[in-house]
């Protein structure tokens, strides 16, 4: 995540215990990857981006060979809290993995949660992604900078939805974008959503003004027309898609949003690189390659102590960004 740009306004996976190289044809038996009966919990509703991204590694390990039978379930609320007290009190269970990212972080603060990334075992960061602005296909608003004059204009008449709770990535991102653009942010009018799914049908319904979300999860809306894109987050556009970045739109803002996966404590060595061992070669993997391009997601893998140290580092950054706003 990038929030250099947002910080300045307001005042601002695991050891690399890797063992013997993989391979990452054949079997999952064959490769040493495969963990029978592993669930991947998603601590948000169906659609959203931790669900795709769970839904989508689960499908590319089966189809590599690397496991089978891998279960998706989805556990929503408060922000993907809710899950994450569920993954921290199945400890020890090396057969458990949950998908989330920075809008965990940010939940985790604004819902007060008894239980922290801290409380859990880091596992792998996967994937980065930017943010888009999207609007239904019958809004007013073809441009960004139709929308942003209004904005400008009656910040709290016009509701920016997002997926994320307050301190998550498309909070923070509008926040960025107001503050950028003049409008105090604390007359904007943000209205969060339990994941991308539950955000979608507000948009499409008009409830909300426009939304903030990530490509991979409005791609196929925006490709058959039901959503229109306005403009991209990220420091570059996106391939197949005419909407300028928000640098390009006159707003001096540069965010990227990220996804990884955590696991319960208290695990062996051996459980805990067992888990890294298949997200290794599930990143390694052709299948894996393949949606990244399609979801237009970018290639974030890290894990280890370093994976560890940088989420350490991102809920220091919320904190402070949270402050920052009042929150």
């Amino acid at each position: 995540m990038r929030l250099r740009t947002y910080l300045s306004p307001l005042g601002a996976a695991l050891l690399l215990l890797i063992g013997p190289p993989l391979i990452t044809t054949g079997s999952g038996a064959e490769t040493g990857t495969n963990i029978p009966g592993l669930q991947f919990m998603v601590p948000n509703t169906p659609g959203g981006g931790y669900d795709i991204t769970a839904r989508t590694a689960a499908k590319n390990a089966e189809d590599a060979g690397l496991s089978h039978n891998v279960e998706v379930f989805n556990l929503p609320g408060a922000g993907g809290t809710v899950g994450l007290s569920r993954l921290v009190n199945e400890r020890g269970n090396g057969k458990l993995a949950m998908s989330m990212g920075l809008g965990v972080v940010g939940a985790v603060h604004t819902n007060h949660s008894p239980s922290g990334l801290a409380d859990a075992t880091p596992i792998a960061r996967l994937v980065e992604e930017p943010d888009i602005v999207v609007v239904a296909k019958d809004s007013k608003y073809k441009t960004f900078e139709q929308l942003l004059a209004d904005w400008k204009k009656n910040p709290r008449k016009l509701a920016v939805g997002g997926g994320s709770s307050a301190g998550g990535p498309d909070h923070l991102a509008p926040m960025l974008m107001a503050g950028k653009a003049g409008i105090d942010t604390k007359s904007v009018n943000y209205v969060p959503f339990d994941g991308g799914g539950e955000l979608l049908a507000s948009v499409l319904g008009g409830k909300v003004a426009f939304g903030v979300s990530g490509i991979g999860e409005y791609r196929d809306q925006i490709e058959s027309g039901e959503l229109r894109m306005l403009a991209v987050t990220g420091p570059e556009r996106i391939k197949g898609f005419d909407a300028p970045t928000l640098k390009e739109a006159g707003v001096d803002v540069e965010f990227t949003n990220w996804r990884g996966v955590m696991a319960p404590p208290g695990l062996s060595d051996a459980e805990r690189d067992k888990l890294i061992h298949f997200f290794d070669a599930l990143h390694k993997s052709p299948e894996w390659k393949e949606s990244l391009a399609k979801n237009g997601w970018d290639d974030a893998y890290l894990t280890g102590e370093k994976y560890g140290r940088f989420l350490k580092g991102q809920d220091k950054r919320v904190d402070t960004v949270l402050k920052g706003l009042g929150q």
